[in-house]
C-alpha cells in the first residue's frame, strides 16, 4: 500500500526491536520497513548470519533508510540488552520458565507505560525497553528467553503458529503505535474539504424544488411537503461539501437549460 509523504514529520522512538541471529538481509530489511510504518526506529541485530551492513536489507527496507542507517550490531543477546530495563521475548512455543506471558496489545501498553516513566539520565527514551525476535529457522533459544523479563506470544492459530520475521515485527509495531497514540488520523492523510453551510444547502433546495415544480414532479400538491422533506433529508445525510453543492446546482442548470434566479418577493 503506497502512501509515503516525505514532507510530513517522521514518527520515531519506541522500544528497541532486537533481531537475534537473523539469517537473510531481506528479512532484516522488511522488518525495518514494518518498523518505519508504525513509528519504531531503533533496530538492533545480534550476530546476523550474513554480516552487516547489507545491501539486500537496505533494498528490502523500501526507503526506511533511517532505520537501516541506525542499526547497531552485537555479538550476543546479553550485549544487546545491557542498557534495557524491560525486555520481552517473542515465542510461540511453551517454555518451562516461570515468566509472565502477554499478548501484543497488553505488551504494547506495558512498554508504553515503561517508556513514559523514563529511567536514569534518559527519561522517556525508547532504549529503556525492547523486544527480542528469534531467527527465521528456530526462533529464540531458551538462553535468550531466560534473559527477558516477560514472554510475548501472539494469538495465532494453535495448529499453525508460523509468522515470518517481518510479520512478527509488524504485528508488534502496529500494537505499539496504537498504544502510543501516534497512529495517523484521517486528517493526517486527507485534506478535508469545506463542508457546505446551511445557506448553500438552502440555495440548492430552492433551486431543485423550483425546477421540480416547473417539471410537474412535485404532484399531487397535497404530497408536495412530504416529497420535499424526503429530498432534503436525503441531501442532509449526504453531508455535502461546498464544491458538491456547486456541482449539483450546475447539473440542474445543465439538465434544464436555465440559470437559476431566486424568485423575487412580491412585497419586497
Amino acid at each position: 500500500m503506497a502512501g509515503t509523504d516525505s514532507g510530513r514529520p517522521r514518527i520515531t522512538g519506541g522500544p528497541a526491536i532486537i533481531l537475534v541471529r537473523p539469517q537473510l538481509g531481506e528479512n532484516i530489511g522488511t522488518a525495518a520497513r514494518a518498523m518505519a510504518n508504525f513509528g519504531l526506529s531503533e533496530l538492533r541485530l545480534v550476530a546476523p548470519r550474513d554480516g552487516w551492513p547489507s545491501e539486500k536489507a537496505r533494498a528490502a527496507a523500501s526507503g526506511a533508510d533511517w532505520v537501516i542507517d541506525a542499526v547497531r550490531v552485537f555479538d550476543t543477546t546479553a550485549d544487546a540488552i545491557t542498557d534495557l530495563t524491560l525486555v520481552y521475548a517473542t515465542t510461540a512455543r511453551q517454555r518451562d520458565m516461570r515468566k509472565a506471558v502477554e499478548g501484543p496489545d497488553e505488551a504494547a501498553r506495558q512498554l508504553k507505560a515503561h517508556i513514559g516513566e523514563g529511567t536514569g539520565e534518559s527519561p522517556g527514551r525508547g532504549s529503556a525497553c525492547g523486544v527480542l525476535f528469534g531467527g527465521e529457522r528456530a526462533g529464540l533459544d531458551n538462553e535468550d528467553i531466560s534473559l527477558a523479563d516477560r514472554i510475548l506470544t501472539y494469538p495465532v492459530n494453535p495448529a499453525f503458529a508460523s509468522l515470518n520475521l517481518a510479520q512478527a515485527v509488524l504485528v508488534m509495531a502496529y500494537e505499539w503505535q496504537r498504544a502510543a497514540g501516534t497512529a495517523g488520523t484521517r486528517e493526517t492523510f486527507v485534506d478535508i474539504p469545506e463542508m457546505a453551510d446551511k445557506a448553500e444547502l438552502l440555495g440548492l433546495f430552492e433551486h431543485l424544488e423550483t425546477e421540480l415544480d416547473r417539471s410537474g414532479f412535485l404532484k399531487p400538491v397535497e404530497k408536495r411537503p412530504v416529497m420535499v422533506r424526503n429530498l432534503r433529508n436525503l441531501f442532509h445525510r449526504a453531508e455535502l461539501t461546498a464544491q458538491e453543492v456547486r456541482s449539483l446546482r450546475g447539473v440542474i442548470v445543465a439538465l434544464t437549460g436555465r440559470a437559476y434566479s431566486r424568485p423575487q418577493d412580491p412585497d419586497g
